[in-house]
């Protein structure tokens, strides 16, 4: 039976609520604490008594609910609103200096203010308030969703589980490092070690690893601490105009904000904050491995947008990696998914920057001849903006007499195709393209994807379970796929293997110029697979040419005629190309067409904005086929933008150039005539 609870009562929890609130704050956010831990004790006890009497007045945002609570057997899945993205990174001035002028020519000003702060070396985390109350907190994740961390945030005290201030927003996103401070790992690891228990290796790990305590008992025994960076989501409260202003108002919330940051003018200024930070860093009690600029103003980062993955409108400027000597073993080469043959160092292991390395990226045959990397040889490693590992340079006075020069192979280690490295290209591919082990995976998921063969369905993680338990060893084998032989695999059954199976028949269907792209030949991409195929119009006709033949062809230069020749000079490509003929894959063929007489031939195309009466893959395709020519971007050589809804940048530009700017019912028209 539930207790009723008197008015006094609810006055009196409420207030002992705040107060320890506030308490917490001044001792973990401000490390000024006014009162006694004796104090701070008694009033702790004082609201556990009342909530063991009245438990129903119990609420998620109790301080007394930061202890931890049920061991978790799995996280959830959480999708963010709003992507987390990575930021780009700076290595040296250059790439600052071009950062801001990028950033100057696109908002047309001499001059930009921006926020500078350190960029921690943590976990990004996502935390939602509603009503002011946190109610969901969620790692990175790949960015389009994380893991549900929430009863695990509610134990790191500097967050609060309520907010407070003058205005409290209706909703509330905060985007931040979860970090843990030096002297507290230190101490951490100290514990660990005298109770026998593992040692981390690296205050980052440490708090990633605690953040993702499936039992929050153990994570509210971590000393976890917490920056907020930015804002991602805010209802019930104006926006303000500039980051500065953002995250002062998350402050004012009394959420934990980096003390270290500021606000500065031009790319001087930023200079100028690297350099303070660079030598501030060692007496910083938090790890730092750069710092991070951002456009101050949010209109202007509104009209910069985002590139990929990335904003257009913020930079992370890394520190120098750390360096350490040791020995090559060995160099070994590893064969990536594109093919390409990377030089790889297997070193005798070293720690650095708080990581074992035991390899370590030679990146090309130009670049293990530039440095003179022998087996045996000492060298000095760093890891690459703290994360890739690479050979910096070669102790020559240590090198062992009779170190043999490194040579590429001539054959790839995996399949024993042929090796071939094209003129003006730095990386020596496979030709083993389509039956390589090494580029399987890419391959067949290259051939399946919306833009080639179109198979629904058939995913990056399926495609692993198909290669891996050996169910297919190439993208012809699909086309042999039966019910019974997807079924059974990871997240499939009966209805999901019948609906694959019906989707690999449907891709028999398609067009000469998807089959072209579908290869996955190195160089070609759409545009030049559509080129091909109006030029040649018969597969045969494709196969049978020489270099001088397929350079006859618009837009194709020696690069991608040498690929061409190269591809279809694979005897095992071609069987690969018969069988998926014998299987059923076809299309319409017919006359070659002379590009020339296209009614789009030799007109640039721009697309841009959301269209209503077709994908922009359509467009794409229906601007091919009749000759017309896409570009990304516009310029002076465009003739024509097509907009849908939202068009964005692309479309002011063709405005100010005087570009004629089309909607999808004018490209129809223009396709009509």
């Amino acid at each position: 039976m539930k207790i009723s609870a008197p008015p006094d009562i609810l006055k009196k929890i409420h207030a002992l609520r705040q107060s320890i609130e506030a308490d917490n704050h001044k001792y973990y956010v401000l490390d000024a604490p006014t009162v006694s831990d004796a104090q701070f004790d008694q009033k702790f006890r004082a609201l556990q008594d009342i909530e063991s009497q009245y438990p129903h007045l119990i609420t998620p945002d109790s301080p007394t609910q930061r202890v931890g609570g049920i061991a978790l057997d799995v996280f959830s899945v959480v999708r963010h609103r709003h992507a987390m993205l990575s930021l780009n990174n700076a290595f040296d001035e250059q790439a600052v200096r071009d950062f801001d002028r990028r950033t100057r020519e696109s908002l047309e000003v001499e001059t930009v203010t921006y926020a500078v702060e350190p960029k921690l070396d943590g976990a990004a985390i996502s935390l939602i308030y509603e009503a002011g109350v946190l109610v969901q907190a969620a790692t990175r994740g790949d960015g389009a969703s994380g893991e549900n961390v929430t009863e695990n945030i509610r134990t790191v005290r500097v967050i609060p589980l309520r907010l407070s201030g003058k205005k409290i927003p209706d909703f509330l996103e905060v985007r931040g490092e979860i970090h843990m401070p030096k002297m507290d790992f230190i101490h951490l690891n100290e514990r660990q070690e005298a109770r026998g228990e593992k040692v981390f290796v690296n205050a980052r790990n440490a708090a990633a690893g605690s953040l993702r305590q499936l039992d929050s008992k153990i994570t509210a025994q971590r000393p976890l601490s917490f920056f907020a960076y930015s804002l991602a989501g805010l209802e019930g409260c104006v926006l303000p105009e500039t980051h500065w202003e953002m995250i002062n108002f998350l402050a004012d919330l009394k959420i934990p904000v980096c003390p270290e940051r500021d606000c500065v003018e031009g790319v001087e200024g930023l200079f100028a904050y690297y350099k303070r930070m660079s030598v501030a860093r060692e007496a910083l009690p938090y790890d730092m491995d750069g710092v991070v600029y951002k456009v101050n103003n949010l209109r202007q980062q509104s009209a910069l947008g985002f590139v990929a993955r990335a904003p257009r409108f913020a930079l992370a400027h890394k520190f120098p990696a750390e360096e350490a000597l040791t020995q090559v073993e060995e160099i070994m080469i590893q064969v990536g998914r594109t093919g390409a043959l990377t030089p790889v160092a297997r070193l005798k292991p070293v720690f650095v920057g708080g990581v074992t390395l035991t390899n370590a990226t030679l990146h090309n045959e130009d670049e293990v001849h530039r440095k003179d990397v022998r087996a045996g040889d000492t060298v000095r490693v760093r890891r690459a903006g703290d994360v890739i590992p690479e050979v910096v340079a070669v102790v020559l006075e240590n090198r062992p007499i009779g170190a043999a020069v490194f040579e590429m192979p001539q054959r790839c280690p995996i399949c024993q195709s042929r090796v071939l490295r094209l003129e003006n290209e730095s990386a020596a591919r496979c030709t083993g393209g389509l039956f390589c082990p090494a580029q399987l995976k890419g391959a067949v998921f290259h051939f399946a994807s919306r833009r080639a063969m179109d198979i629904d369905g058939l995913g990056e993680k399926l495609i692993s379970q198909l290669i891996d338990q050996k169910v297919i060893q190439n993208i012809a084998d699909l086309y042999d796929l039966k019910v019974e032989n997807v079924s059974h695999l990871e997240r499939m059954a009966e209805k999901s293997a019948k609906n694959l199976v019906e989707a690999i028949e449907k891709s028999k269907k398609t067009t000469f110029a998807r089959f072209i792209y579908a290869l996955g030949i190195r160089n070609v991409g759409e545009a030049t697979a559509n080129d091909l195929a109006q030029h040649f119009a018969h597969l045969d006709a494709l196969m049978a040419s020489d270099e001088e033949k397929f350079q006859s062809v618009p837009e194709v230069g020696p690069t991608v005629a040498t690929s061409l020749v190269e591809f279809f000079s694979e005897t095992q490509h071609r069987e690969i190309i018969h069988r998926l003929r014998q299987r059923g894959v076809h299309w319409q063929e017919g006359e070659a067409k002379a590009t020339q007489s296209l009614p789009l031939a030799g007109l640039n195309f721009v697309l841009t904005g959301t269209l209503s009466r077709m994908t922009r893959f359509e467009a794409k395709e229906k601007i091919s086929a009749a000759g017309g020519k896409m570009s990304g971007s516009v310029s002076k050589k465009t003739d024509y933008v097509v907009a849908g809804s939202n068009p964005g940048s692309k479309f002011e530009k063709a405005q100010k150039l005087g570009i004629s700017v089309l909607d999808d019912v004018g490209l129809l028209k223009l396709l009509e005539s």
